[in-house]
């Protein structure tokens, strides 16, 4: 089982049809498909990146597999603007580089932590956030760097952090975070 496998079980666990999910990183589309079919027709899943490319993907990956969600070519600092507070039931995060793209193109931690932190205030309570950090490459250590000292300050009144690592995995494993929202 890998990183993948485990936040998209833990997300199943949490998304039900007719709920309302954000891809805070559409990439490719695949974690936008796959909230919009968990969600089904009487759901919302809103989708966030960047790049063109990515938004373009996401669009054809959904119509091909006839499935509707909002994508939306932005920040996901700036999904405040697109949802209500506490109306998520789940927000996905991947940070990183779009794959198959251009790798000077990435996720940044001043953004990403603006986007959690606008995260939290859309999510639900006892709604999930997972964020999925893949450390290495021109990005990834900084981004992981600060954010898990961030993860950490969260207030644990209001938060549960938890935290998965893959300690015998060479080089620089995904570190996938999830926050549940009390």
């Amino acid at each position: 089982m890998n990183a993948l496998e485990i936040v998209r079980r833990a997300v199943g666990e949490h998304l039900s049809p007719g709920d309302f999910a954000i891809d805070a990183t559409a990439g490719r589309g695949y974690d936008t498909a796959m909230l919009a079919r968990i969600t089904g027709e009487k759901g919302r899943v809103l989708a966030f990146d960047i790049q063109p490319e990515a938004v373009d993907s996401t669009r054809a990956l959904l119509e091909r597999e006839g499935l509707c969600a909002e994508v939306v070519l932005a920040s996901h600092a700036d999904m405040a603007k697109y949802a209500s507070p506490d109306s998520a039931s789940v927000i996905l995060f991947n940070l990183g580089y779009l794959p198959g793209g251009d790798h000077s193109v990435y996720t940044r931690a001043e953004s990403t932590i603006a986007a959690v932190t606008a995260g939290l205030d859309i999510l639900k309570r006892g709604g999930l956030m997972c964020v999925t950090i893949y450390s290495g490459g021109a990005n990834g250590y900084a981004e992981r760097d600060a954010l898990i000292p961030f993860f950490a300050s969260l207030d644990d009144k209001k938060y549960q952090v938890l935290s998965l690592s893959f300690h015998n995995w060479k080089k620089d494993p995904p570190l996938p975070f999830f926050i549940i929202k009390n």
